[in-house]
């Protein structure tokens, strides 16, 4: 071996152990900065999240039922059977559809909802907290207080509206019933997101368009709408992702059954319906993570969108 070789092997060997000492005082420096703080929480995480997953990730590859009793490796067998089941589509149809129908409610009534807070000069406070309140309430209770709303002679929807339809008990108005309570239950949210991006518009902006004769309807197509565009578009990613996996207000309002004709039965439904009702938890492994790609495809795209937006207007 030639001198250079053996020089440049010589000083690989310490420049090699400088490179895992400085990693280790790096390590070390991040750990004194709040690294132990924040350790708690990776372990529960990965106690309750990553572990559960990956438990589930296997599963979906076996027959286990729910006692976990003579599991056997099945391969793709339950995916194949999802992609074939009408009910894994029925299901994921009527999650759709309500997709479908809350999302854009949402969107309209939080945006008026914050500009009318926005913009009231007295009682601001109590508009608030109005819009707000129902948020902070548990599906259980918005469930079963809904359930009563409904009711087709005593309810109070139809004594408001002077109308005697059966809500919760035809197909034609079941998941209908379920929007209605959803929207009145998750809007304050995305009205508090629409507030706050409406307080950080410059108030100079309006001004200015005032004094070049702008009305009410330039003001808020041209300053207020595309201030409001990034936090629109969060807005809908959120309420996609939640109302793909809509359970709880729709189980309680309908006494924990599928509504009229299975209309309201919902992708995770049937998925738990699958592994507690008929003790399949194998197959119902695999319809969860059937939703679990859904539900990333739908954040990836967000993302991607999000991404190429930055990009344009730099």
């Amino acid at each position: 071996m030639s001198s250079t070789a053996l020089t440049t092997a010589g000083t690989a060997r310490p420049r090699a152990a400088t490179d895992a000492g400085s990693a280790r005082l790096r390590w070390s420096r991040r750990l004194e900065h709040g690294g132990w703080f924040v350790a708690p929480f990776f372990v529960l995480y990965g106690l309750f999240v990553l572990l559960p997953v990956v438990r589930g990730l296997y599963l979906s590859f076996t027959d286990a039922n729910i006692s976990g009793d003579h599991t056997g490796f099945v391969g793709l067998a339950n995916y194949r059977e999802a992609l074939r089941d009408p009910l894994v589509w029925d299901s994921l149809w009527h999650s759709a559809q309500f997709t479908l129908w809350v999302v854009p409610l949402i969107v309209v009534a939080a945006l008026l909802m914050a500009l009318i807070a926005h913009h009231t000069v007295h009682f601001t406070w109590l508009w608030r907290l109005c819009f707000f309140a129902p948020f902070l309430l548990p599906s259980a209770v918005v469930g079963n207080l809904w359930y009563w709303l409904f009711q087709p002679t005593n309810g109070m929807v139809n004594h408001v509206l002077g109308l005697d339809t059966p809500w919760l008990t035809q197909k034609s108005t079941a998941l209908l019933a379920v929007v209605v309570a959803t929207l009145w239950w998750t809007v304050g949210f995305s009205f508090l997101l629409y507030l706050a991006a409406l307080q950080n518009i410059p108030q100079h902006l309006y001004e200015a368009a005032q004094l070049d004769g702008a009305n009410a309807f330039q003001r808020m197509l041209h300053i207020t709408v595309p201030h409001l565009r990034s936090i629109t578009g969060l807005v809908i990613a959120l309420q996609v992702l939640a109302s793909l996996q809509v359970f709880d207000q729709a189980v309680v309002m309908y006494q924990f059954g599928p509504g009229p004709e299975e209309s309201t039965r919902t992708f995770v439904q049937y998925t738990l319906e699958e592994g507690f009702t008929s003790c399949r938890v194998g197959y119902a492994s695999a319809i969860s993570f059937v939703l679990f790609v859904i539900v990333a495809a739908v954040a990836l795209a967000r993302m991607w969108l999000l991404k190429n937006r930055e990009e344009a207007t730099r």
